[in-house]
């Protein structure tokens, strides 16, 4: 990486900023898409005739091709260097969008889906290295909470974005939303950020073997998570996937320790504070990524909104972290970021605990204050341990780190998904056949929470005959899943209150003020 403080010193401040915006619209694009995606995949299943098994694979493609990328994002910066780096991505992002939106079959979306992907992958991780390389240090903790709000906004946002432009025009400007300001971005990017010169040196010493080991080791883990919710998590194929991806894994770090220049700095990790932040990000991605999933599939399976009142409900976390993103600047600036870091994951494990104790009737007001704590808290676990993994590290160090930072979160809300999607599949069933025998035993307050009327109950005496089973079946199923939800959203709590225990282990960096 070429850039240094004196492109800090030497240039407008305006035209860095300029830059740094243009980069951040091409990450919000490259989130946001994932989201708007995944709200109208029955519109494009029904749109291009796509079987119910293979729907998924609009999403996987994208995820399996992004998650190879990240990690690029050193290399790709020390080749292309940051200005061309984004600007080829986001153009060859623009360039896919247009091709999904114009797609006629599976086989053509899934195709230009992992174009898409890889070259969104790309541009997350950019934006966070940004911020180390293009700003003094007084005015990095502005631009991450800048690129931070984004990253997280573009989730809650999504789903009623896709909603709207599902229902009001069509599946198409799901990709076509990207295109305008994908080129405004570019073009605005060539002229704001830093002029250097490509290193084709760093071309001729790509490993091609590290490379493939690792596209296999990550699209397999991805792979592997995915599907082994339904297939079993100990099935022959999910094992064998598992076993593939550890021992591609294994080989790659093997290989990479030993080369030089590696393809990706994985000696990033000996540094102590990006090891604690990497596990803080993978941490947060379990929180974040798990909760705007869970918030959606209650919504939907349990209460029958579509995408666009999901959306509407969903949006008080978005309305939370932008009020509480100028508090979080300048607490930022005069706090240690190891006390920021605990209160955050704190108040984020609390508020995704409050949403474990929901019924079958809960909706946007039981919903309120949790998306409100959630909301302030997510701004504390995103900028001090972005901080402390990136703002002690030489700027040469930052574009792979980045990477690697980036890719834990990822990383991390794939595993809260198959972690949360495996206790909705196992947990479901046993828990009706629990709520039925308390049914029959006269509990009332089972009664009242599946949603049965007291004086049914009464007149019945806990006696539940064919005829009754058959209308309590379809309330049953949807108390059950309600209650699996619930145990989903502790589980993902815990593990959030996890990330607590490794704060005090990091070293104090000190504020950016």
């Amino acid at each position: 990486m070429h850039s240094s403080p004196d492109f800090q010193q030497t240039t407008s401040p305006l035209l860095i900023w300029t830059g740094f915006m243009a980069m951040c619209v091409g990450m919000f694009m490259a989130i946001l898409d994932v989201q708007v995606v995944a709200t109208s995949l029955p519109t494009i299943q029904s749109a291009l005739d796509i079987g119910p098994d293979q729907m998924s694979w609009i999403q996987t493609a994208y995820l399996i091709a992004e998650v190879v990328a990240i990690p690029l994002t050193g290399f790709l910066t020390r080749f292309l260097t940051m200005r061309w780096l984004f600007v080829i991505s986001l153009t060859v992002f623009v360039i896919a969008s247009a091709g999904c939106a114009v797609s006629g079959s599976f086989t053509e979306l899934v195709s230009w889906r992992v174009l898409q992907g890889f070259s969104g992958g790309t541009l997350i991780p950019s934006v966070f290295s940004a911020v180390f390389v293009l700003f003094p240090k007084e005015r990095q903790a502005i631009a991450t909470t800048i690129a931070g709000v984004l990253a997280v906004l573009a989730p809650t946002v999504g789903p009623i974005v896709g909603g709207w432009l599902t229902e009001t025009y069509s599946w198409h400007w799901l990709f076509l939303i990207n295109v305008i300001p994908g080129i405004g971005a570019a073009v605005i990017a060539v002229v704001s950020l830093p002029r250097e010169k490509l290193d084709f040196g760093e071309l001729r010493q790509l490993d091609i073997v590290s490379l493939l080991l690792m596209a296999v080791s990550l699209a397999c883990l991805e792979l592997a998570l995915k599907e082994a919710p339904t297939n079993g998590w100990t099935s022959l194929p999910i094992t064998g996937l598992f076993c593939l991806s550890a021992f591609c894994g294994a080989a790659f770090v093997w290989k990479t320790l030993l080369r030089a220049p590696p393809l990706v700095e994985l000696r990033n990790f000996r540094d102590r504070n990006f090891l604690i932040g990497s596990v803080l990000s993978f941490v947060l991605g379990i929180g974040l990524f798990g909760s705007v999933y869970l918030m959606p599939v209650f919504l939907a399976f349990v209460r029958g909104h579509n995408a666009l009142e999901i959306g509407a409900t969903m949006l008080v976390t978005g309305v939370a972290q932008l009020v509480t993103a100028p508090i979080a600047v300048a607490l930022e600036k005069r706090l240690d970021a190891r006390l920021l870091s605990t209160i955050g994951f704190s108040m984020f494990a609390v508020g995704i605990a409050m949403s474990a104790f929901q019924d079958p009737r809960s909706d946007y007001d039981a919903m309120f204050w949790p998306q409100i704590v959630r909301g302030v808290a997510i701004m504390f676990c995103l900028l001090p341990p972005t901080r402390l993994a990136l703002g002690t590290l030489a700027l040469s160090k930052v574009p792979d780190a980045s990477g690697l930072f980036n890719l834990m979160r990822n990383l991390g809300g794939a595993i809260g998904i198959a972690l949360i999607d495996t206790i909705i599949y196992t947990r479901s069933e046993p828990l009706g056949e629990a709520l039925l025998e308390k049914l029959k035993a006269g509990d009332t307050d089972t009664a009242n929470f599946i949603g049965i009327p007291l004086d049914v109950m009464a007149a019945n005496k806990g006696a539940v005959d064919s005829a009754a089973m058959e209308m309590l079946e379809p309330l049953l199923q949807t108390a059950a899943t309600v209650q699996a939800l619930n145990e989903a959203w502790m589980v993902v709590a815990a593990l959030t209150a996890c990330a607590i225990i490794c704060v005090p282990f990091a070293r104090r960096v000190a504020p950016s003020e």
